[in-house]
């Protein structure tokens, strides 16, 4: 399996703001791998306060976490493509709302955009889904997103069946590992877990 300690990758982070803890955590377990992060984060990630963190706070956590202050601009990620500056791309956490854009071609945010620019290159996008509409209303889009070439998932699970069955949150701890697989070209397995 392919290690990670030289490869470039985008990390990307939009708006569901109570899995950003444990992201975080994600991130930093990947930058201890040795590998060289590009921090990156939608407009919402960060700029909205939230019970969870301030937007400083937030940012402030990304960069010294990376080593990198993010990248907050269309400008900014613009050049990801053109310059095939990352190995593969990790959007953790991944709303239901930045699902819909990725399915439907959509780039108005960092992160949609950053995604655009990456796949050109025919490099590995990993997402690392958090929506409490996945199995309602986005499900359509999971389900496209699945089909895609070079676009790969973070096993998930429902994190509350009973009380919130429409939700799935990725198993971040499993990040680093889905990075690893998606790198040769592979989703790893299985990639329904329970919770």
């Amino acid at each position: 399996m392919m290690q990670l300690s030289d490869a470039r990758i985008g990390c990307a982070m939009t708006g569901s703001f109570c899995t950003f803890k444990e992201v975080f955590e994600a991130w930093r377990a990947l930058k201890a791998t040795g590998a060289a992060l590009t921090p990156i984060m939608s407009f919402n990630a960060a700029a909205t306060d939230t019970r969870f963190c301030t937007a400083a706070e937030a940012v402030s956590t990304f960069t010294d976490i990376t080593g990198k202050r993010p990248l907050m601009t269309l400008d900014a990620v613009e050049p990801i493509g053109p310059k095939k500056l990352l190995d593969a791309l990790v959007i953790a956490p991944c709303t239901g709302n930045t699902l819909a854009k990725l399915a439907g071609g959509i780039a108005d945010t960092p992160v949609t955009l950053a995604a655009k620019s990456h796949l050109r290159n025919g490099r590995p996008l990993v997402i690392a889904v958090s929506s409490n509409d996945a199995l309602a209303q986005n499900a359509k889009n999971i389900g496209q997103l699945l089909a895609m070439r070079n676009l790969y998932f973070v096993p998930f699970a429902q994190d509350d069946p009973m009380g919130k069955p429409n939700s799935l949150v990725a198993r971040f701890d499993m990040l680093a590992d889905t990075v690893k697989w998606a790198l040769e070209g592979r989703q790893i397995q299985p990639l329904l877990r329970c919770s």
